[in-house]
């Protein structure tokens, strides 16, 4: 229906944001500044190997029930705003930009274009990425425990280089991944997460 029913979702879409407006002034009241941070969208846009929907239609439809909820968070708050997106979301990250997302997360490293690099250099100064310290489709739970090392250090120094950056796994830690990987995971970060270390090891590159 999103395609078929344009006029229809936007007048859904319409009254939601008139609702999550009302809800946006009783946390404010509620809690002043006394939270960092408000999750704003939790809608997935990408799979594996590319959008979900194209960025023409996120455009039309959700971009502009985003900006305004972000607007009035930034306007009226000193919060950030937090958007979980999973897949391959490169196509709309402009888009998210100028709709005054703060926050990206899971960050799927594993996605197509969602390279750990081009995303720092590009984005880098634009959204704080609170996600893809550790792949979960393949590194985490079929990985060695020096693979895991590896990347997690790997993407800690990409991301984390000049701030903005809060490790967490790509999505959910599952049940079949290994304990040693879960152990160095959480070893590696403990050891070698800190934005001194990183500074030190980025100097050395």
């Amino acid at each position: 229906h999103l395609y078929t029913r344009k006029q229809y979702i936007k007048e859904i879409f319409q009254y939601q944001l008139e609702l999550q407006m009302k809800n946006l002034k009783m946390y404010r009241e509620a809690v002043q500044d006394r939270i960092d941070i408000i999750v704003m969208s939790g809608t997935d846009f990408g799979a594996q190997n590319g959008p979900l929907i194209s960025p023409n239609l996120y455009r039309e439809v959700f971009k502009p029930l985003h900006k305004a909820m972000n607007d009035w968070v930034h306007e009226n708050t000193n919060w950030k705003t937090f958007f979980h997106t999973c897949g391959s979301i490169v196509d709309f990250l402009d888009d998210f930009v100028s709709a005054g997302v703060d926050i990206l997360n899971p960050v799927q490293i594993s996605a197509a274009g969602m390279d750990p690099d081009f995303l720092k250099k590009n984005y880098g100064d634009k959204f704080v990425f609170w996600g893809g310290g550790v792949d979960t489709q393949k590194s985490l739970p079929f990985g060695t425990p020096e693979n895991v090392k590896e990347e997690v250090e790997n993407n800690m120094l990409t991301f984390g280089k000049g701030g903005g950056f809060v490790f967490n796994t790509v999505h959910n830690i599952q049940a079949t991944v290994p304990i040693d990987n879960l152990v160095t995971m959480f070893e590696t970060v403990r050891e070698k997460g800190t934005y001194d270390y990183l500074e030190k090891r980025s100097l050395k590159k």
